[in-house]
């Protein structure tokens, strides 16, 4: 039996079944075309991070600088509506710390003239980005490697704390002797993690004391970490049949945790 035209037309339903199926494939497949498209959208959030690092700077802009940063907030939004609503259970997405640290710089976007001054988190993006599957199935799928992934996320951390600190401390104690610019906010920030203490900068009262004692604790166990992922033995991602165990030296004849025999495949 033919259908009739209006039983023919797709209905909502069916349109929204295609547009999620699509983002779908778009944001999880393993296709050419997917992982072009998810090489675009990192290529874009790369970008929206350089305005975030200069956005200090850039607000001298006037006008401008905030038209920008609602085009940007634009962007942001689109693609977490379309990753919420691509995801199999979007209730299940919203538990995800990943997901509101980019609500909250998205947030940071909305309402540039009131939240400016937590601007600074705006550079956890960073840390969100390369911590996130998005980002390690399309360009990590290239470097199957454990160790790759290591330094990379020890970087991001060590980065986007440098920045974040950064941008609290221009926030906070900009115009205070020695804080006249951001450039003296990063200055001061990288002499105290590295613990350097040249002395010219300096953070007035009790609360600037605290957080340069903060900014050397936390900065000096970033450093260690990165230092670990640089030079800790290679590993390999082959999970064990037995325990489920991920990770193994390279060499590894048998499973660390329970003891089951491997035959891990030689590079190459």
């Amino acid at each position: 039996m033919s259908r009739t035209p209006a039983e023919a037309a797709p209905t909502e339903k069916e349109d929204g079944l295609r547009l999620r199926a699509r983002l779908r494939y778009l944001y999880h497949g393993s296709q050419p075309p997917a992982v072009r498209f998810r090489l675009t959208v990192i290529a874009v959030d790369l970008i929206i991070i350089g305005f975030f690092l200069a956005a200090p700077i850039l607000k001298n802009m006037g006008w401008a600088f905030y038209a920008l940063d609602y085009l940007i907030a634009t962007v942001l939004a689109l693609d977490l509506a379309a990753r919420a609503y691509a995801y199999a259970d979007i209730k299940d997405w919203l538990k995800r710390p990943i997901v509101w640290v980019d609500l909250f710089v998205l947030a940071t976007l909305l309402f540039p003239a009131w939240l400016f001054n937590l601007g600074f988190l705006r550079m956890l993006r960073l840390w969100t980005l390369l911590n996130s599957d998005f980002f390690w199935r399309t360009v990590g799928r290239r470097f199957d490697d454990t160790r790759v992934e290591a330094i990379a996320r020890a970087m991001a951390n060590l980065v986007t704390f440098v920045f974040v600190a950064t941008g609290f401390v221009y926030a906070t104690f900009r115009g205070h002797d020695g804080i006249s610019g951001y450039v003296d906010a990063l200055y001061f920030t990288v002499a105290t993690l590295t613990t350097t203490g040249f002395g010219d900068v300096t953070l007035p009262g009790p609360w600037g004391r605290l957080l340069s004692i903060a900014v050397m604790l936390v900065g000096i166990t970033l450093f260690l970490r990165l230092a670990q992922a640089l030079i800790k033995p290679h590993k390999v991602r082959f999970p064990c049949e037995r325990c489920g165990l991920q990770t193994h030296d390279q060499d590894a004849v048998h499973c660390k945790a329970c003891g089951n025999l491997l035959c891990i495949p030689d590079e190459g």
